[in-house]
């Protein structure tokens, strides 16, 4: 990563209003550190030369007056790094969430690595935002005006500083280059640890079933006793290349003052000028120093930041159209020879699959595990384009359609809703925000969850815990139909809603599902032969095509017909 990666710049403006800031607030503090410089040669000039407090009582008071000035400079200046760090932290996360939101993750990242990158991750960022650019700064202005200050007093010492100087960027590269791969590998393995632990966490009712909690916790450990040995060793480096630093700093400074004090002893220097140089010298170095010290500190934010932008530049699934599109009732969709393939697969998913769904009918779609049956309510929540092929609806195509206002019109229930530590009425609000009290009871209602909203302590008011942990997973599901009761859709689209239930619940779930579509296209994803009572038809993929249609009630249920097969039934 370039010392500062322009993708900072054009992700997040904060950091350009920061960079300005810095910038300014440097200038100040480079003409500061000169002006102290002035003043203390001449104040000790002065004394060696006999003059008394109140001939250099004005100097004394321009140096207790600078002194304050770059403390309040620097006060201010860090105070407005880290508003601004938190700013573009901020801003940083919002685009993640929105990106990765529009659509399923196209990139290597997975949900506990996006969620360890988005919180732990960019924290680290303070670092590099607060503390490294503006050393950054620093050391671009403070060297070259030192250079030009200590050149009009003295050449010789400025040719000195200028020899020496580069030899501190020189090795803070050479130490840098090293580092950066240490710390990448630290960032892989702290992402890994997030995304496997969060994993761990979320599956360990299975894996505690399964006898498997133990073995995983083994993993684990070895996560993260890799992660510990990476972070120790980019720790081993970065104290040793501080050392490294601060040695050769002080040696150049050391050989400034060795040949600027053998001129003064033989009268080629005066004191005043003397006393410029070594004042002025150390400040020379120190920004570079700093900005070594700084480097390593920041590097951790560094390779966060690498892995944001490989997150926000992965190829966006949704392209939206500029085509508003407004409620009815209902849709009809026309699926045209569609064809669709996931990024990193040869096959396709969906190979020329032609299906019409009419306004108001509801369709089973079934068939072995991937035959494109989700592939398929992906496209239409517009999660992703048709490679090929169109998808309309009411004669228009998908993709010129507005995705935010389509989307409006869809309520999507998959098979393991999400439901937040929020009351009820609050988790079935995500369907529609703006609903109001009776809308939600009439959903809840709607739902079949009456009986479940009496018996909870506080009714809708009540907090259900994270993931729901107040009800049982039949009821998370009504409350999933709830929301899109309240949301009330032209489309309702299901992904195997009944897939994890038992068959009490999974009845349950299908009564409520049939008063939804009722007036509603409506397209069901199971395995579920129990639908067939629900919906108006079933249709069959098999690699990706249309294998068989027909009417609900002759479809068996192992995905063909029947022996009362209807001679009108099958449109492939």
């Amino acid at each position: 990563m370039k010392p500062l990666d322009p993708r900072l710049l054009r992700a997040a403006h904060a950091v350009r209003t920061h960079l300005a800031v810095t910038a300014v607030c440097g200038v100040a503090l480079t003409g500061l550190i000169l002006v102290q410089a002035w003043l203390v040669a001449h104040i000790v000039g002065g004394v060696a030369d006999g003059r008394g407090l109140a001939e250099l009582g004005t100097l004394v008071a321009g140096v207790a007056v600078v002194a304050v000035g770059r403390a309040l400079l620097a006060h201010g200046a860090e105070t407005a790094a880290v508003r601004s760090a938190a700013s573009a932290k901020s801003q940083l996360r919002r685009r993640i969430v929105a990106h990765v939101t529009d659509g399923p993750a196209r990139g290597p990242a997975t949900a506990g690595e996006l969620a360890t990158l988005t919180t732990r991750g960019l924290d680290a960022l303070d670092d590099y935002l607060a503390r490294y650019l503006p050393q950054l700064v620093l050391a671009a202005l403070v060297p070259l005006a030192v250079l030009a200050v200590v050149a009009s007093a003295d050449w010789v010492s400025a040719l000195v500083i200028a020899l020496t100087l580069p030899l501190v960027p020189l090795f803070m590269a050479l130490v840098g280059m090293h580092t950066q791969a240490r710390t990448r590998r630290q960032w892989t393995l702290l992402q890994r640890l997030g995304g496997h632990f969060l994993d761990v966490v979320e599956g360990l009712p299975t894996l505690a079933l399964f006898r498997r909690a133990k073995a995983e916790a083994a993993l684990v450990r070895r996560v993260t006793d890799d992660h510990r040995q990476a972070t120790m060793g980019t720790l081993r480096i970065a104290f040793l290349s501080a050392l490294v630093l601060e040695l050769l700093a002080t040696l150049a400074v050391a050989l400034v003052a060795v040949e600027v004090g053998f001129r003064l002893l033989y009268g080629e220097l005066s004191l005043t000028t003397a006393l410029l140089v070594l004042v002025l010298a150390p400040e020379a170095y120190l920004p570079l120093r700093e900005v070594g010290a700084r480097f390593h500190a920041s590097m951790e934010g560094v390779a966060a930041a690498e892995s944001a932008f490989a997150v926000l530049e992965s190829p966006r699934p949704v392209v939206p159209g500029s085509r508003p599109t407004a409620r009815r009732g209902t849709v009809a969709l026309d699926i045209d020879d569609v064809g669709f393939a996931w990024p990193g697969r040869d096959a396709p998913v969906l190979d020329g699959l032609t299906l019409a769904v009419g306004e108001g009918r509801s369709v089973l779609v079934t068939g072995r595990s991937g035959a494109g049956k989700s592939t398929l309510l992906a496209l239409l929540l517009r999660f992703a384009e048709p490679d090929t092929g169109t998808i309309r609806a009411d004669g228009v195509p998908l993709r010129d359609l507005d995705a935010a206002a389509w989307r409006a019109r869809v309520a999507w229930v998959p098979q393991h809703p999400h439901l937040f530590d929020d009351t009820l009425a609050g988790n079935v609000r995500l369907g529609a925000p703006d609903a109001t009290d009776a809308q939600v009871d009439a959903a809840l209602a709607a739902a079949g969850l009456t009986d479940v909203v009496a018996a909870l302590p506080e009714g809708t008011a009540t907090r259900l815990g994270e993931g729901g942990a107040r009800l049982s997973a039949g009821q998370r599901q009504r409350v999933a139909i709830a929301r899109a009761f309240v949301r009330d859709p032209d489309l309702v689209l299901l992904d195997e809603p009944t897939a994890h239930l038992d068959p009490d619940n999974a009845a349950l779930v299908r009564a409520a599902t049939a008063r939804l579509l009722e007036g509603r296209t409506g397209i069901v994803v199971a395995h579920d032969a129990g639908w067939r009572e629900t919906v108006d038809e079933t249709v069959v993929l098999t690699d990706g095509r249309l294998a068989e249609r027909a009417p609900a009630a002759l479809v068996s249920g192992d995905g063909r017909y029947g022996d009362h097969r209807h001679p009108q039934g099958v449109a492939s």
